[in-house]
């Protein structure tokens, strides 16, 4: 008999053991940042000067078209009307279009359309202008809306400073966009800057005015995918809707970013690693609602210096439509509705300070929050639950 139980406390002992180190494992993974910059920039994405040696050069005119049809390195420089530079390369071609001194103003298409090519380098040595000042005409089935419209990956940098001007949307990307230096002053009625599959950031400066959103990744077809990484640079965002906005994952490291908007942050997994971040908002200052099914909605706060000021009436801080980590960091929160959950809250570290009081747990403006958290659905990232959108970074979700 003494020999069963021995045998029965031990094998309940290395059961609880493989239950605490899974259960530790899944805690630790909320820490680990969902995506790595060296995996999302390559070393010539961050390269801010063109090799000119080979270099093709025009000056631009009025009414003119280029087609740029093979790799290469391509310099625009002065003043024109009406004018597009097509890139129609090959899929495996590299193309690189340096503005050095570009002036462009065209009335109802793109100045830079590229339709083909395996990447698209848009290098700014000499502060330039780009602009469509009126309603954009389609390319037969395309609806082309950016001063810079791209259906490839798209890499910008440089050492100098572009400003765009648009009646719809600035910069559009349908794969991957990148800013990896450069200065950017856009004014767009619409998007300041939009991607299908992702924005990612490295450095620069960026000054957005949007008349919707300052900067928007979404797909449609692949919600894993829409997602915005910012791992350096200066942002500086007004937009009358979102500030940012993704499909999936916002992920921030590093870098000062301001945003003035309806919204600040919103997507559906939202990681803060690093970084300065100013939020004024009208409506939500960060918004974690269910936008993806790869991700249960969870804000996670690891590190950096978090400011959310929010406007009076129905507003929210910290709104999530699922759960809410902070790991560490300083959150600074000031409102009439500084924290609002439908899924758990865990307080691990940082400092948290509400409407100028440091508190030591996450309060919850709806009071039924936290109710749902049971439930172990699988999910990429984490626990799904009850057998929802299952899967999903940040533990348990509804």
């Amino acid at each position: 008999m003494k020999s069963i139980l021995k045998k029965f406390f031990a094998a309940l002992t290395v059961l609880i053991l493989m239950t605490a180190i899974s259960f530790s494992g899944a805690m630790a993974a909320t820490t680990a940042a969902i995506y790595s910059a060296a995996d999302l920039f390559t070393n010539r994405d961050l390269t801010q000067t063109a090799d000119l040696s080979g270099a093709t050069y025009y000056t631009v005119a009025d009414g003119q078209e280029i087609h740029i049809t093979a790799a290469g390195v391509y310099v625009l420089s002065g003043t024109a009307s009406n004018f597009t530079a097509y890139v129609e390369a090959g899929e495996d071609d590299k193309v690189q279009i340096v503005l050095d001194g570009a002036n462009i103003t065209n009335s109802n298409f793109p100045v830079i359309y590229a339709k083909t090519a395996d990447k698209v380098f848009v290098t700014v040595s000499g502060d330039s202008q780009l602009a469509v000042t009126g309603t954009f005409a389609a390319d037969g089935s395309t609806n082309t809306d950016g001063v810079i419209f791209s259906k490839c990956d798209l890499v910008l940098g440089g050492t100098a400073t572009l400003t765009i001007t648009s009646a719809a949307n600035g910069i559009v990307g349908k794969d991957d966009l990148k800013i990896t230096g450069g200065t950017y002053n856009i004014s767009a009625s619409s998007k300041a800057i939009q991607a299908n599959d992702s924005i990612r950031i490295a450095d620069g400066n960026l000054n957005l005015a949007a008349g919707t959103d300052g900067l928007h990744a979404e797909n449609e077809d692949d919600t894993s995918l829409g997602y915005i990484y910012i791992g350096g640079g200066v942002l500086n965002i007004q937009a009358g809707d979102d500030g940012i906005h993704a499909t999936s994952v916002v992920q921030i490291d590093d870098g000062s970013v301001t945003v003035r908007a309806a919204e600040g942050i919103e997507g559906t997994y939202i990681q803060l690693n690093g970084g300065v971040i100013s939020i004024q908002a009208s409506d939500d200052g960060i918004n974690a609602a269910q936008k993806s099914r790869a991700y249960t909605a969870t804000i996670e706060i690891n590190g950096g210096d978090i400011t959310v000021v929010m406007g009076a009436g129905d507003t929210d801080g910290i709104d999530s439509n699922g759960n809410i980590i902070v790991n560490g960091g300083t959150l600074n929160v000031t409102g009439s509705s500084t924290f609002d959950y439908d899924g758990s809250a865990q307080y691990n570290g940082g400092t948290i300070i509400v409407n100028g009081q440091q508190v030591s747990s996450i309060p919850n403006q709806m009071m039924g929050g936290g109710m749902m958290n049971s439930g172990w659905g699988g999910g990429q990232y984490g626990n799904g639950g009850f057998g929802g959108f299952g899967g999903g970074r940040g533990g348990r979700g509804w």
